[in-house]
């Protein structure tokens, strides 16, 4: 359902006018309930904070969870929860964007900056997005390696058939696409459920785990393991996403009606982002249950934990359900990944191209070097190219972050809608400490 944007003009803080919607083919497609309960109101906006929370839970995040998991046992747990908050705050500032703006990040870039910077953001954002792509389509490779012995070459190349999953549930209706991903996450949810059942943990140290620890400062090797957890949390591609499907909602244009629907869409965010920290903590829960418990505490790569998690719970079915869970995660996070895709391309360069050139060209730009580096080097090669992404979105991400706060703390874009001076500040010292820790593994993983 394509919806015409009138234009704002190129008043009111914008350097350019609006002249087309974020994701036209569903923009406005959803009803939202003007009167009611809130709640009847709130279950209307439920659907964009899933795809959100996906990128939080996504294969590339599994291997600190499960090393924090494994060397400290449950104290890195609160260091998931800090995580967690950063992102519902950061997240938070893009439904207000979105709604409060009419514009995606990638469409406000475009729309705030001269051309001269505009075009390298959209150029850095494109190969994070390509960044992101190779994680998730390798993690979706192991998972069918490790469920149904699919060569790993054969695995990659598999899931560009996404693309066309993609279209067809979004000509049916966006609505059909979050029905997917949520499904997805509640498989990988009862996958995890029965395993953190079988491993038993120690529920007390559990808890005893969400509270701060002055070891996390003082433990050199905790202490890098926190900044992986930390630094590797906010995705760019995240960003653009979120405040471009918030739109798919029809709400009113008054100042109240979308003030109410900031509310309501930033409830639905945080919500699936707390549903995203049960994930990441069950992950690091049952490594610390398991591996920890019995001395194992280097165990880092996805394919060992499968083979090492059935004697450990006594249980064949264990390894299976791992397999799952990480094949689900992985087919949702190239799903939301395509979404990103086109959001960044339409937004910067205010082209249109058919659905299936565009996924083509932007799931084909991630899968080329994804299935050569596992043809000619094997699992091996694909470890060394996860590293490589996550250095690249390291890279990107402060040209995500910073656009974002500013433009949701100016009045003259905003007008009434601005973000609150606290929540800017509170925005600010959350994208400082990304940027910060980004860095700071960056320079780790390079010197």
């Amino acid at each position: 359902m394509a919806v015409d944007v009138a234009s704002n003009g190129a008043d009111g803080g914008w350097r350019r006018s609006r002249t087309s919607s974020s994701l036209s083919e569903v923009f406005g497609s959803i009803a939202t309930r003007p009167s009611g309960s809130t709640w009847s109101k709130l279950v209307a906006f439920l659907g964009p904070g899933y795809l959100v929370a996906v990128g939080y839970m996504d294969p590339g995040n599994w291997a600190t969870s499960l090393a924090g998991g494994s060397k400290f046992g449950y104290a890195l747990l609160t260091i998931a929860l800090l995580s967690n908050i950063m992102a519902i705050v950061l997240q938070a500032l893009c439904a207000r964007l979105g709604i409060g703006a009419g514009r995606d990040l990638a469409q406000a870039c475009r729309d705030a900056f001269p051309r001269v910077v505009a075009y390298p953001l959209w150029l850095l954002s494109e190969i994070a997005i390509c960044a992101t792509d190779l994680a998730e389509v390798i993690g979706t490779a192991i998972g069918l390696n490790l469920l149904f012995g699919i060569p790993l070459e054969l695995g990659v190349i598999l899931t560009a058939l996404d693309v066309f999953l993609v279209l067809w549930m979004q000509n049916l209706g966006f609505r059909w696409i979050e029905a997917f991903i949520v499904t997805l996450l509640g498989v990988i949810a009862a996958c995890f459920a029965i395993q953190i059942a079988m491993a038993d943990p120690d529920w007390g140290a559990v808890i005893r785990g969400f509270a701060p620890t002055t070891e996390v400062v003082t433990n050199p090797d905790m202490l890098y393991l926190s900044l992986g957890i930390l630094g590797a949390t906010v995705m760019p591609h995240n960003l653009y996403l979120h405040s471009g499907v918030v739109q798919t909602r029809r709400f009113g244009e008054s100042v109240e009606e979308k003030r109410e629907a900031i509310a309501l869409a930033t409830a639905d965010s945080t919500i699936a982002l707390m549903f995203a920290l049960l994930i990441n903590a069950s992950i690091l829960i049952l490594a610390a249950a398991t591996f920890n418990r019995t001395g194992q505490m280097h165990v880092t790569e996805l394919g060992d934990v499968h083979a090492l998690i059935a004697p450990l719970l006594g249980s064949a079915i264990a390894p299976t359900l791992f397999g799952i869970a990480l094949l689900c995660c992985g087919m949702n996070s190239t799903v939301t990944a395509t979404l990103s895709g086109q959001i960044v391309m339409e937004g910067f360069l205010d082209i249109r191209l058919p659905s299936w050139v565009r996924r083509l060209i932007t799931r084909g730009i991630a899968i080329v070097p994804a299935a050569a580096v596992t043809i000619l080097m094997g699992e091996s090669g694909t470890a060394k190219l996860l590293i490589l992404s996550q250095v690249v979105l390291s890279l990107q991400l402060p040209f995500a972050v910073v656009p974002l706060v500013m433009f949701t703390a100016d009045r003259s874009k905003l007008g009434e809608l601005v973000a609150p001076r606290w929540m800017t500040v509170l925005a600010a010292l959350v994208a400082a400490t990304i940027i910060a820790l980004n860095i700071k593994l960056l320079f780790d993983l390079l010197f």
